[in-house]
């Protein structure tokens, strides 16, 4: 970064900042996650599942998606192979936070980086500053 430059400035071109797409089928989560991002300067939006997601993502594209695993209709396995087979999502950082990450599995693949609930906030924001595209 640049003199007087900070993580939240970084990521906006022309004032607009792509949002951080939150796909997680519990609305509290989703919720919490939109205040939390929020108040640390991040747009969001969300998603109650991985279809919904991907639909999501294709018409406003984020700049980095906190994805669920254990979802109905799509889970976050499935959203992660489909999400690489179209150019305008591929690229997008993913970022899993899933309680079923216990044991040494690693990140998922077509995934980033992953944190399992519940996670550390500081944790999760380093994580964001280093893979957000804005």
């Amino acid at each position: 970064m640049s003199t007087g430059e900070t993580s939240r400035t970084r990521h906006i071109i022309d004032g607009v900042r792509s949002p951080i797409l939150i796909v997680d089928d519990d609305a509290d989560i989703r919720a919490a996650l939109q205040h939390f991002l929020e108040s640390a300067g991040y747009p969001t939006i969300q998603a109650a599942d991985g279809r919904e997601a991907l639909t999501t993502a294709r018409s406003q594209p984020p700049g980095l998606v906190l994805l669920d695993l254990m979802m109905p209709i799509m889970d976050g396995w499935s959203f992660l192979v489909e999400r690489g087979r179209h150019p305008e999502t591929a690229s997008v950082p993913v970022i899993v936070l899933s309680a079923h990450l216990k044991g040494p599995r690693g990140v998922p693949s077509g995934a980033n980086a992953c944190l399992a609930k519940p996670f550390d906030a500081d944790e999760l924001l380093a994580l964001i500053a280093g893979l957000y595209r804005g």
